[in-house]
């Protein structure tokens, strides 16, 4: 296991915060609850390390396989129409993120992406139904050889930073990294209406480990 990329900038300045933030409150403000306010710094600061903590985890699935493309609780297992990309009635299965889970995103399918647009956006609770059209996301459809699949990028009332690194045209694998949602998120899966789906409603998930369906 390992830092996040994403997590480098953010590491870097609230530990060079806390270090001076300590040794000023050791310095000129010396109290009783001094080592009390030091231990809930240390407690913080380890909470970022784990959020920006990235598992090694290769993808074993093959190519009928959906692959989990985050860690979180299953929350939505319904059918839907997906507006954007697909404009048809489909599977929708959704994954919330919480500030707990590894925050690291991955392709759930190999194949070409045929779509990739960001849309700015509220910050409504992820878990909320409307935030799938209405918060900041990003939206990523991949051809594969039989099927199109929708991926969404969803951001949550913490969230304030989507970022994904495939764009169209691009010709991706299933498991790698597709992209970072900061604090708090969700992420939403568009499938045809044929796929087997192999999870349940409040089920714990994890990304490159789970299989969300199988086409």
């Amino acid at each position: 296991m390992y830092i996040h990329r994403e997590g480098a900038p953010t590491l870097i300045i609230s530990g060079i915060l806390t270090a001076v933030f300590a040794i000023v409150c050791y310095l000129y403000f010396p109290t009783p609850y001094l080592y009390i306010g030091w231990v809930l710094l240390l407690g913080l600061y380890i909470f970022l390390i784990s959020f920006f903590r990235n598992p090694s985890r290769p993808f074993k699935g093959g190519d009928h396989i959906i692959n989990c493309p985050a860690d979180g609780k299953i929350v939505v297992i319904e059918k839907t129409t997906e507006k954007e990309v697909l404009k048809k009635e489909c599977m929708m299965v959704s994954i919330f993120m919480s500030p707990l889970n590894v925050h690291v995103n991955r392709n759930p399918v190999s194949g070409k992406v045929a779509y990739a647009k960001y849309h700015p956006g509220k910050y409504l609770a992820a878990w909320n139904p409307k935030a799938s059209e209405e918060n900041e996301r990003t939206t990523i459809a991949y051809d594969t050889n039989d099927h199109k699949i929708v991926m969404r990028q969803v951001a949550g009332a913490l969230a304030r930073r989507i970022v994904f690194y495939v764009k169209e045209n691009d010709e991706v694998t299933a498991g790698d990294e597709m992209g970072f949602i900061k604090f708090g998120s969700r992420v939403d899966l568009y499938l045809p209406l044929s796929a087997e789906i192999k999870v349940e409603i409040n089920q714990m998930v994890r990304g490159n480990i789970d299989v969300i369906a199988t086409l």
